[in-house]
């Protein structure tokens, strides 16, 4: 045979192996090789693949990053693997690894603040629980307790070990209230609730405050607004004739904001010390895990995710700080993603998140396994719940997802039932789309249901 005989063979050997790798299905961890495969090997694939080419030819995404994929872990088999490798900014889907440690390490009820008592002096240990005093939460054991025991409070700060402001998030995010400044000891969630009554044209916060408050010159505006000043609580407010409330973050300064909020409250003196008197703390339980998760993936709420991970932080390394819990989890629990992600917070507002779509599903596959499907669809919105109000109308109780919004992000990771009653997993992470993020969102509601019709 000559030479150039040869040298054909094997290109067509090669050719013929690199077709045979690109349609290749597997497992999630299996399939992290084959980034952009579609299952092509029945009409069932060719119908999938339609439904992501329908997603791509929107045209705020023919330039944009786009990641899908659908896995049936009853079969072990992705049914769609479109670039489910490749690593995107995520936005709040980055909760579901917050929940997953969360529901692994906090027990069933959070531990809302370690005691001492003396004859003088109640010493409070932080736990890092932000329901204490939040509006959102009724029943409040913890201020109870302090109110009854009728003696000096010391907070201590010894076990804060992070910055209040999470890393890569938007310095001028601060005066909003999606971006409250983390704390050892959270109290009124970390922001000062400003009411305006238009009828007497007056105002209040929520609690009061002793910070200082000063007036806008400004007569311009119509609208009642209210900036903190950045370095300071220091409010700055604009009457206006519209507006009803505003939630504003304050400055936490460790435990000494929530010290200075306490006073009245407490009904006795509230002093910080810096570090922590040695000896057993008993622990006051505050409230059931899952009423702190639902509203956190109901409502992905940012200051409840990041409190979480804290927590857990508290929990396992006996001091918050989101890094070292990160490391700690990406070594142990999550040792097995199939990509190994930039994790930064426990939130998402972080653009320095990276995460591939396989890494979802495969933490959605971990979390059904270990803490059952039950309970997390009593913590996951599912259609016309939620940040699903307005969407999977039609697929309610079908479908349970977290959802992921930033500038340019969409995201959706979820549960899905098809039509046969079949559970499958799926992540979407799309980034850098230009035009309206409804419009995209609208797509991939099609998409997924043609998902659960057509599977």
């Amino acid at each position: 045979m000559s030479k150039y005989s040869i040298l054909l063979l094997l290109l067509s050997a090669l050719g013929i192996q690199s077709c045979s790798t690109s349609h290749s299905t597997g497992s999630t961890t299996g399939a992290a090789a084959a980034g952009t495969a579609v299952s092509g090997a029945s009409p069932s694939g060719s119908k999938h693949l339609s439904a992501v080419d329908q997603l791509l030819t929107l045209p705020g995404l023919q330039s944009a990053q786009v990641g899908v994929v659908l896995y049936d872990p009853a079969t072990s088999e992705n049914k769609i693997n479109y670039q489910g490798n490749k690593y995107f900014i995520p936005a709040s889907n980055v909760k579901l690894f917050s929940l997953y440690a969360g529901m692994k390490y906090l027990g069933d009820s959070i531990a809302g603040a370690g005691y001492q008592m003396t004859d003088t002096a109640l010493f409070i240990l932080p736990t890092g629980d932000p329901t204490f005093l939040h509006p959102s939460f009724a029943d409040q054991p913890v201020i109870r307790f302090m109110q009854r025991a009728h003696r000096k409070i010391w907070l201590a700060g010894s076990s804060w070990q992070d910055k209040p402001l999470g890393r890569g998030w938007a310095w001028d995010d601060y005066n909003d209230d999606y971006a409250q400044e983390r704390s050892p000891f959270p109290i009124y969630g970390n922001y000062i609730r400003w009411v305006f009554d238009s009828v007497s044209a007056s105002f209040y916060s929520i609690p009061d405050i002793s910070w200082p408050v000063r007036f806008s010159n400004d007569s311009s505006k119509q609208q009642f607004f209210v900036r903190r000043d950045y370095h300071a609580n220091v409010f700055e407010i604009t009457e206006g004739k519209t507006g009803k409330e505003q939630d504003v973050p304050f400055i936490t300064d460790g435990v000494n904001s929530a010290a200075a909020l306490l006073k009245d409250t407490a009904g006795s003196p509230v002093g910080v010390k810096s570090r922590i008197r040695s000896g057993y703390y008993h622990v006051i339980y505050s409230r059931p895990v899952d009423s702190l998760f639902r509203p956190m993936m109901y409502n992905s709420d940012n200051f409840f995710a990041e409190q979480t991970l804290l927590m857990v932080s508290n929990h396992v390394l006996g001091r918050m700080n989101d890094a070292r819990i990160i490391d700690t989890l990406l070594k142990t629990d999550f040792s097995e993603l199939p990509q190994r992600p930039v994790w930064v917070d426990g939130c998402g507002l972080s653009r320095n998140d990276l995460f591939t779509p396989q890494d979802f599903v495969w933490v959605l596959d971990k979390m059904q396994k270990d803490f059952g499907l039950e309970r997390l669809k009593n913590i996951l919105p599912t259609g016309g719940k939620g940040t699903l109000s307005a969407y999977y109308k039609q697929d309610s109780s079908f479908i349970f997802a977290k959802t992921g919004s930033l500038s340019g992000v969409v995201a959706l990771s979820g549960y899905l039932y098809d039509r046969k009653n079949r559970l499958l997993l799926f992540s979407v992470l799309i980034n850098n789309y230009m035009g309206s993020g409804t419009a995209v969102r609208r797509q991939i509601e099609q998409m997924v249901h043609r998902f659960r019709e057509e599977y």
